[in-house]
């Protein structure tokens, strides 16, 4: 099955996530089939969510399985508004 999830980066104690289109059986760090964005939790810049709103709604459309949290970060940068 293929997944919208977080996958992280950045360096101890400072989380950053990559909004990845990604295989459900493969390790979360690993490799991913699309980046749709980015995110940072600590919210320390004005751009703390940015994603490809057309992407997102396009792999949503093919069946993609959001977890989660990535549905939440989709709800607020308006993927699910039509």
């Amino acid at each position: 099955m293929v997944k919208i999830r977080l996958s992280r980066y950045g360096s101890k104690h400072n989380p950053h996530y990559r909004i990845v289109v990604a295989d459900a059986r493969r390790p979360r760090d690993g490799g991913y089939i699309d980046n749709l964005g980015h995110y940072d939790p600590r919210k320390t810049s004005e751009n703390y969510l940015v994603v490809n709103v057309e992407s997102a709604r396009e792999w949503l459309k093919k069946g993609a399985q959001p977890t989660l949290t990535a549905k939440r970060l989709l709800k607020a940068s308006g993927v699910y508004n039509q």
